[in-house]
């Protein structure tokens, strides 16, 4: 049976399997397939041409740091980039928070490694391996070892955690500084059509509510509570004047009752 046409032109485009050992002591190898990272005509990337290795089957335990000292021995490695999946541009370098930033599921990634001269990615495909990802002088943490410092790396630290928090409600108070400064220039100035933006600023603002205005809000409130008792107390009087006034009705209903039966009776015919 041939292979199918998807598997053999993925196939076709991996130019090269490097085998990985996560040690010395480990027998199976793991395979990282690389290719120089080419694209479409008339399609744009980001990453420099002929510069970019794109590595494929990235395992959890290998880091960019691990990656770039694996790679190393074929040239001056610029940067090292871990994606979830393949990407045409390099993803933006903005400060992420420690603290912050959900953590990401661990598990197979791929990989942009720019080497500073082209050179760089033929050395890489020529690779023969096994490569060790973990060695004596550059160990990787595995199993209880690893879990441990896990822990100790969620354990947070509430002085650099208040630093970080200070940091970024600074920059929050001067962008909304900003803005405002910016709205205040803007308010009431036409536009190219001649209209004019209206804002919230033009409504009152809310002053602070003192001692005395707090008592009179407390003394509304107490007289609209003893007005809904009082309107309670009249609705249950009205109630009970309700109940005794068709507790009469039936009382007479059952005396007329009685009277008509009395009346039936003495004309009841009587021969003898």
């Amino acid at each position: 049976m041939g292979m199918p046409a998807t598997i053999q032109t993925v196939t076709q485009r991996l130019r090269r399997a490097i085998p990985v050992k996560f040690s010395g002591k480990q027998q199976a190898s793991h395979y990282l397939y690389v290719r120089e990272h080419r694209v479409r005509e008339g399609t744009k990337s980001s990453w420099p041409q002929k510069r970019t290795l794109f590595v494929l089957n990235v395992p959890p335990y290998c880091t960019e740091e691990c990656l770039s000292r694996l790679l190393s021995p074929c040239g001056p490695v610029c940067s090292v980039e871990l994606q979830e999946k393949p990407d045409l541009a390099e993803s933006p370098k903005e400060p992420q928070s420690k603290f912050f930033q959900p953590k990401p599921v661990p598990g197979f990634q791929v990989a942009y490694v720019v080497f500073q001269k082209p050179g760089g990615v033929s050395a890489a495909l020529a690779l023969k391996g096994p490569l060790l990802v973990s060695t004596e002088s550059h160990p990787v943490k595995s199993g209880v070892h690893k879990w441990i410092s896990d822990y100790r790396d969620s354990v947070l630290d509430p002085e650099a955690l208040r630093a970080e928090v200070d940091t970024f409600m600074e920059a929050y108070d001067k962008k909304v500084a900003e803005e405002e400064a910016k709205a205040q220039e803007e308010e009431g100035v036409p536009d190219e059509e001649g209209w004019v933006k209206v804002t919230r600023r033009g409504r009152r603002p809310v002053l602070p509510r003192t001692e005395a205005a707090s008592l009179r809000v407390l003394e509304r409130e107490r007289r609209k509570r003893a007005r809904k008792e009082l309107l309670n107390f009249y609705a249950w009087q009205h109630r009970e004047t309700k109940m005794e006034h068709l507790a009469q009705l039936r009382k007479k209903f059952e005396e007329d009752k009685q009277r008509i039966e009395l009346m039936r009776a003495q004309r009841k015919f009587r021969p003898y």
